[in-house]
């Protein structure tokens, strides 16, 4: 009994803290204590200046040899595609509309990894943690973005969507991936930052996931739980439920162990990206759909994330 205590107050210091910071900022939107400006504004700040500042103080102040997983990396790749492809495969079978297919696809394999992702990696294994995760990310970020260009794009042939060139820039462009390039050196060399870029680095980097989980709150509209559909149920069970399922298991018979597997199983296990929507709407898919999935992945993943953790911890793996 004891041991069971101890482990679901283990698992509840790790998840709990991460969503009542995103259930407050669903209270302070409805209460009107911040308002669309705020989270515009806090969402930009967030993407342009602290998560960019937190990955690249995560990585430049850790050593690169240390975190350098090319396996995990490999595995994280090659699984994001193979899933990627059968949940397409399997879709395409019952979702016959275009604009609900390509949405569908993306919510099911793309992860918020970015926030909750570096939160929970942050909470179970400190800065060793949230420097691997930060190293995942730099994977994940285009990975993420092609795949979700070629799936919103081909069912309703959007050609226009799929400019190579275009996409090579807009992710050479996006500020993550200019973050971890810059921190690389610093990484693998072992330079030391200045004491004035460091100490304003960390307080720029310890603004980012408090900011960034308030918004997250405040962009969900938990009176859409009535119109769920179907569609948002299977993508979120796919989300939630078989991918980090299968995946990491899939992980753990490759050899992966400890601190590497329950990262993966992290990111593998995260809610649906909130840009998912930003990028549905933009290219004519179904934005009510994806607005679904990111509320109930977002919910659903309180529960499935500690179950996971709690999991692990039982089994000692962490």
């Amino acid at each position: 009994m004891a041991l069971y205590l101890d482990t679901l107050v283990f698992t509840a210091n790790i998840v709990a803290p991460i969503f009542f910071i995103v259930f407050m900022g669903v209270i302070l939107k409805r209460t009107s204590l911040i308002d669309e400006a705020f989270v515009s504004t806090g969402s930009k700040l967030v993407f342009i200046i602290t998560l960019p500042t937190l990955v690249f103080m995560s990585i430049a102040r850790t050593d690169f040899q240390a975190v350098f997983n090319p396996a995990q990396l490999s595995y994280v790749a090659a699984g994001t595609l193979i899933t990627f492809i059968a949940i397409w495969l399997l879709a395409k079978q019952w979702i016959h509309k275009p604009e609900d297919l390509g949405v569908f696809i993306q919510g099911s394999f793309r992860s918020n990894y970015g926030i909750i992702g570096l939160a929970v990696s942050f909470n179970l294994f400190g800065q060793t943690g949230l420097a691997q995760a930060s190293l995942l990310l730099a994977l994940v970020i285009p990975l993420y973005n092609v795949l979700s260009i070629i799936v919103l794009s081909l069912p309703m042939k959007n050609s226009n969507a799929l400019s190579l060139s275009g996409v090579i820039v807009e992710i050479l462009k996006n500020p993550l991936i200019i973050a971890v390039l810059l921190a690389l050196p610093f990484s693998y060399f072992g330079f030391s930052l200045p004491e004035v870029v460091d100490r304003t680095g960390r307080y720029f980097a310890n603004l980012t996931l408090p900011l960034a989980l308030l918004t997250i709150g405040a962009t969900l509209n938990l009176k859409s739980l009535k119109h769920t559909s179907f569609q948002a149920f299977w993508a979120t069970a796919t989300k939630l439920l078989i991918l980090p399922v299968v995946l990491t298991l899939g992980a753990w018979q490759a050899g992966f162990t400890d601190q590497d597997l329950v990262i993966m199983f992290v990111l593998f296990g995260c809610p649906t990206a909130a840009a998912s929507f930003v990028m549905a709407k933009a290219m004519g898919g179904n934005a009510q759909l994806a607005a679904n999935i990111i509320l109930t992945t977002t919910i659903g993943s309180v529960f499935t994330l500690s179950s996971g953790i709690y999991l692990m911890k039982i089994l000692e793996v962490i």
